[in-house]
């Protein structure tokens, strides 16, 4: 039996591949800062199935023992502080979590487990102000957050591991990819719970910011296939994973208002306080790589993606009212 360590378990992807991973009879350890009141709302219903261990991504010293109780074949990284517009009031905890904590994840393999396989969570804000269309694995970076500056540090510190020690790391250069485990604070959650709200008569405006924006978005749960996919291969690559589509935040809106009859004209609300002090106005992923080389296929669709959202968002909200209500009474 194989067993894989990751880190970020309890957010959005970690959730995904952890499910993933014990669907092929892996068995899975969760690496989890020790915190007062611990957040698995993602992972519930595999929770017991997990092997959790404490480790903080800022303390190599308890990295390298997660790796030696693991034992791992792969180890996943995608801890992270992964909300860009954070990155701008807090770079410096951005650097410490997003950049030099990669370095201590690959200190800590290559001391505890060097043959291990390392998946590093690369991100399409890389490539920021974009200097071609699409964006390709040879596309030069330009980020434009320090949430992407610091996503570059992990991604060319991944690639000198690889090349100085000869140790199986991969790098997954992933464009948006959601799901309904996304947290409220990114921009297709906080319009599915907007939409929900809105149409149970709980809010009545939503207030976002650029509009215009353009986005390369797919479905979490596809893009986690991906990962798994770049530490099967016999040499370690770096890969973009993509959908090759882009829609605006418009379109976004557009469509998770109009699935529940609405017009999202009559209910959204520019407010500048929402506009990025440096903004990335288009990313697109080219995955042709992805495909040929590691057979990777996406099977969900944007606007089925936005329905998804929309829909548990919307039975979420229900129960939550009703909860309420009960009390109330």
């Amino acid at each position: 039996m194989k067993k894989a360590l990751i880190t970020g378990i309890t957010g959005q992807d970690g959730s995904y591949l952890a499910e993933l991973l014990l669907s092929k009879n892996y068995e899975v350890y969760g690496v989890r800062r020790r915190t007062s009141t611990p957040n698995f709302e993602n992972v519930a219903h595999i929770q017991n199935d997990i092997h959790w261990l404490s480790g903080d991504m800022t303390d190599l010293a308890s990295l390298i023992e997660a790796v030696r109780q693991s034992d791992p074949d792969e180890v996943y990284n995608l801890a992270a502080q992964s909300f860009v517009a954070a990155s701008w009031p807090q770079p410096l905890a951005t650097g410490q979590l997003t950049a030099l904590s990669v370095t201590n994840m690959l200190e800590a393999v290559r001391i505890a487990k060097p043959e291990a396989r390392f998946y590093q969570a690369s991100s399409s804000e890389m490539f920021g102000k974009v200097v071609e269309t699409p964006q390709t694995e040879t596309t030069p970076f330009y980020p434009r957050s320090p949430y992407g500056v610091a996503k570059v540090y992990g991604h060319w510190i991944t690639v000198n591991y690889r090349e100085s020690f000869d140790m199986f790391a991969c790098s997954g250069i992933l464009f948006n990819h959601e799901s309904p485990r996304r947290g409220l604070e990114f921009v297709t959650r906080k319009v599915s719970d907007a939409v929900a709200r809105i149409k149970l008569g709980l809010q009545h405006e939503l207030r976002m910011g650029n509009l215009d924006s353009l986005r390369d978005w797919g479905f979490a749960g596809d893009y986690v296939k991906a990962m798994w996919l770049m530490l099967q291969q016999d040499q370690p690559d770096d890969y973009v994973i993509s959908t090759g589509e882009m829609h605006s935040v418009r379109e976004l809106l557009q469509i998770a208002f109009s699935y529940v009859g609405l017009n999202y004209e009559d209910y959204v609300v520019i407010d500048p306080q929402f506009v990025r002090p440096a903004e990335v106005d288009l990313l697109l992923g080219d995955c042709a790589k992805a495909k040929e080389k590691l057979g990777w296929r996406l099977e969900v669709g944007f606007e089925q993606l936005i329905h998804m959202m929309v829909d548990t968002d919307l039975e979420r909200v229900k129960r939550q009212a009703a909860v309420e209500a009960s009390i109330v009474v």
